[in-house]
């Protein structure tokens, strides 16, 4: 028996990257998973690998910065598999470098994606977790969501907000058994990253006491424990997991 055996829920942008990883550890640990991705074709991939391993999965495809679609996208989860335990909100954007003479377009998109498209699918969610009786959110922040960055304010500004989200629900659902906590990765191995040229991905890693940067399956069990109930009496925390950047 897994650690998540008997849990249903969904991942946002889990057709690749982490959430593509965490998405194949949850089935490992026995949970039913909504693979949710603007890529039709790569989530009905990730869904074809987990149905290979034995797990139920179903793959939901479209723009989270659509409110319907992102309420839709938990709708159709519980329908499928019945209730929903869990919701790993991952689905973000990198935003703008700039500041000065900034596209209000890219910030828009960036605030959507990273903040907006967090408090849509969770607010859907939550209704589900109460009928149930329990529920776990991990939203996906950033260690730009815990010590400011200079490279781009915008994104560090939406994971500021994405870790106040997380404490802000911890506090007001509790009571009713739903848990609410945020993952902060550092560098990722992910092709985002790997598309860097080779000076940025060395500042990148600069910080950091292990001085590598991490793959996307360490990040998806750090999300695998935080969804499970050996975390139990956890919520509201913000997990830095950037190997030592964070710790000064």
């Amino acid at each position: 028996m897994g650690r998540l055996a008997g849990r249903s829920g969904l991942i946002t942008a889990a057709a690749s990257g982490m959430g593509r990883a965490g998405a194949l550890l949850f089935a490992r640990e026995g949970a039913a998973v909504a693979v949710v991705d603007r890529d039709e074709n790569a989530a009905s991939r990730v869904v074809e690998d987990l149905s290979r391993a034995g797990a139920k999965a179903i793959a939901i495809s479209g723009d989270l910065t659509d409110d319907a679609f992102a309420r839709d996208a938990v709708e159709r989860t519980a329908a499928q598999f019945g209730s929903i335990d869990y919701l790993w909100n991952h689905a973000g954007h990198p935003g703008p470098a700039a500041f000065e003479d900034l596209d209000m377009d890219l910030y828009a998109l960036a605030m959507d994606l990273n903040v907006r498209a967090a408090v849509v699918v969770a607010g859907a969610a939550i209704p589900h977790f109460r009928r149930h009786g329990r529920g776990s959110i991990v939203f996906t922040a950033s260690g730009a969501g815990l010590v400011a960055s200079p490279f781009s304010p915008i994104y560090s500004a939406a994971k500021f907000g994405v870790v106040g989200l997380t404490r802000a629900l911890a506090k007001r659902y509790g009571k009713e058994n739903i848990r609410c906590n945020a993952v902060c990765p550092g560098a990722t191995q992910t092709a985002m990253t790997e598309a860097l040229p080779p000076d940025v991905r060395a500042k990148i890693v600069t910080p950091q006491a292990m001085k590598r940067f991490a793959q996307p399956a360490e990040i998806g069990a750090v999300v695998a424990w935080l969804l499970s109930d050996e975390a139990s009496f956890l919520t509201g925390t913000s997990m830095p997991v950037d190997g030592g950047a964070s710790a000064g």
